[in-house]
């Protein structure tokens, strides 16, 4: 059910009109990420937390986009955008 719409007060001689639109708060990050340390070989999980539930997430790397592969897992949980690295390599830094 949706609050927009035309609202009225009717009083019989007269009437009073209002237009009502709801704009849909903007999704945020309320966890950030956080930096990690590992060692070669091991893999390594990053994830966020966001306001919504079910929003389009990308990911990056130093500004390139990353795509769901044999090296990177890509998932959400929820309001958690998760991120796997498998089998971390100094490349990955």
């Amino acid at each position: 059910k949706t609050d927009a719409g035309l609202y009225t007060c009717d009083i019989g001689t007269d009437v009073a009109k209002s237009k009502v639109s709801v704009q849909e708060k903007p999704t945020e990050v309320t966890k950030q990420l956080e930096d990690k340390t590992s060692v070669a070989g091991q893999d390594i999980s990053l994830s966020c937390e966001l306001s919504k539930p079910d929003v389009n997430i990308r990911w990056y790397k130093d500004g390139k986009a990353i795509r769901k592969s044999q090296k990177y897992d890509l998932h959400q949980e929820g309001t958690r955008a998760i991120l796997i690295i498998h089998d971390s390599t100094v490349k990955d830094s």
